[in-house]
């Protein structure tokens, strides 16, 4: 909680505001009787120090216990991943996925929301392959990108909303090559664009472009969790052969970081 603290033990309540850069010992805490004071507009630290002192050093214990420790008020930097060539997120933000693979954690994988993603995926297929070739999040909001009824298909699930792109041109038999791009055109909005072999083949606008989409991860090859799409049952594995999926990030902007800690603070 950018390194503002609570505790409820019994009756008392301890909290403590922290401001972005203040020394966290110097913070001041307050205290509470819920029994008599649910609104908390009755700070009682002064009249009970010896409560709050025994407050403070249970929120300390619990906070090591429960691996809270160190604290960090960074907040927007706490949203962005930490890029690094040794880690699951290079410094060029470019992601190549060879198929088996399980599902990638959300912290590992990397996310469509809030900036432009752009997707390549090399294919072999006969007539009648189809199936997911990469999906992230969930029935309640997430995006899939499939193949099903020899169509590119796209499912933009914006928390029930589905925006639902499919392709104008059938996907060939054999090699092709299958795209996806993702852009952010402003706070709320973006587009989405598809290609099969670099030839465009469909376009939509976004209504809601999700800065934040979901805590579940990615997968490639099928849709390892509840389905994104109503289009299929899942996990509706690739039939084909999915030889190669590439992912590519725009770097982040300073709103790109504002608007997922936003996004992301709601949800606590």
């Amino acid at each position: 909680m950018a390194g503002s603290r609570a505790l409820v033990a019994g009756r008392w309540k301890a909290v403590c505001r922290h401001v972005y850069g203040a020394d966290f010992d110097t913070d001041q805490w307050e205290l509470y009787d819920l029994s008599v004071d649910a609104s908390e507009c009755d700070d009682l630290a002064a009249q009970r120090p010896d409560k709050l002192d025994e407050l403070i050093e249970l929120w300390w214990s619990e906070a090591e216990r429960n691996g809270v420790l160190p604290l960090d008020d960074s907040f927007v930097g706490m949203f962005r991943p930490r890029l690094n060539d040794r880690s699951p997120h290079p410094t060029n933000r470019r992601y190549r996925y060879r198929p088996p693979m399980s599902p990638i954690a959300v912290q590992a994988a990397p996310g469509p929301g809030g900036r432009r993603f752009d997707l390549d995926a090399r294919v072999s297929r006969a007539a009648d392959d189809e199936g997911v070739i990469w999906a992230t999040g969930t029935v309640n909001a997430g995006v899939s990108m499939f193949v099903q009824e020899d169509r590119l298909v796209v499912d933009y699930n914006a928390f029930g909303d589905h925006s639902i792109l499919e392709s104008s041109a059938p996907v060939p038999d054999g090699d092709s090559t299958l795209s996806v791009r993702l852009h952010r055109r402003d706070r709320t909005s973006g587009s989405l664009e598809m290609a099969i072999d670099g030839v465009e083949c469909g376009r939509l606008d976004l209504p809601v472009f999700m800065g934040i989409i979901s805590s579940v991860g990615a997968s490639i090859g099928r849709d390892h969790g509840s389905a994104v799409s109503d289009r299929y049952e899942g996990p509706f594995p690739f039939t084909g052969t999915l030889h190669e999926v590439e992912i590519r990030l725009a770097s982040r902007t300073a709103a790109d970081d504002a608007n997922a800690a936003r996004a992301e603070m709601a949800r606590q």
